[in-house]
């Protein structure tokens, strides 16, 4: 999504071992997490299709409280109108966000890149809307941090997908690929949530949770969700800069295979446990 530091820096600096070094190791961990969060959130997006859908599909709309309870009540039409549009923008959000992540497609294929990047950017305020209508109707089961926090996460989405646009639309480009990334690093908010969750209690049993959302855990998550997201895009943005010091952008590439390992563990996890038997299921239509 930004453009390779080594184009843009001095031809003497790009020609010392150290700054190469630094370069390199960017350019690959960044690709190494790209096609992790691709490959990943892919799968996510499949599965919250298959899930909720399906239930829709199949008149068994209770199976929405399974993953957090009171999605799905009877009596609240439009604030689970306004979850379901949600559920549906997000499963798309993740398969065409991971596309536009891909040079190929962007370089070779531009009138593609525009066309998947409009409705991309429509899903993204869809679910924005779609989230921030139950909040305000309904509330989350955590209370008021966990609206906050929510809240703050739908407001900021649509904020990132609206300059995302607007900065694309004004042929700004590099600061577009920068909301867009900002933009990408909101949309798999929802992915890292369960994904989280699923780790915390793998390894600790569920400390710090209760099935009101109430613990000390849960509080965190309403913010760590996607908090961590945009300090990781951040510290990429910056460190792919001509200014950057080696030093900067070695740290950077740490903090970013760290999160490729993270990622691959969960989603071997995940896609073994949940995710993958949910799509089999869909796609057979058992």
């Amino acid at each position: 999504m930004i453009n390779d530091v080594s184009d843009t820096l001095p031809q003497t600096a790009a020609h010392k071992p150290i700054t190469r070094l630094s370069q390199q190791t960017l350019r690959w961990s960044g690709f190494l997490l790209t096609t992790t969060v691709w490959i990943s959130a892919g799968l996510f997006g499949l599965y919250i299709l298959a899930f909720y859908a399906s239930a829709f599909y199949e008149d068994n709309m209770g199976r929405w409280n399974q993953v957090l309870p009171r999605l799905y009540e009877s009596n609240t039409t439009t604030a689970t109108g306004g979850i379901g549009l949600h559920f549906a923008a997000g499963g798309i959000i993740l398969i065409l966000g991971s596309i536009q992540l891909i040079d190929t497609v962007r370089l070779r294929f531009p009138a593609l890149h525009r066309w998947i990047g409009r409705l991309y950017v429509l899903a993204c305020l869809l679910a924005a809307v779609g989230g921030l209508t139950f909040i305000a109707i309904k509330g989350t089961i955590g209370g008021i941090a966990m609206n906050i926090g929510f809240a703050l996460y739908g407001i900021l989405m649509f904020v990132a997908a609206v300059q995302t646009y607007r900065t694309a639309v004004a042929r700004n480009l590099e600061t577009h690929r920068i909301w867009a990334l900002r933009l990408y690093a909101l949309a798999i908010g929802s992915w890292l949530y369960r994904m989280d969750y699923g780790f915390w209690f793998a390894l600790t049993d569920g400390l710090g949770h209760t099935k009101a959302f109430s613990g000390p855990f849960d509080k965190l998550m309403f913010f760590f969700f996607y908090i961590p997201n945009l300090l990781v895009v951040e510290a990429y943005i910056r460190a792919n800069t001509y200014q950057a010091s080696p030093i900067l952008r070695i740290s950077a590439s740490l903090i970013l295979l760290f999160a490729t390992g993270f990622l691959i563990l969960g989603t071997y996890y995940f896609t073994t446990l949940y995710w993958g038997p949910a799509i089999a299921n869909w796609v057979s239509g058992s």
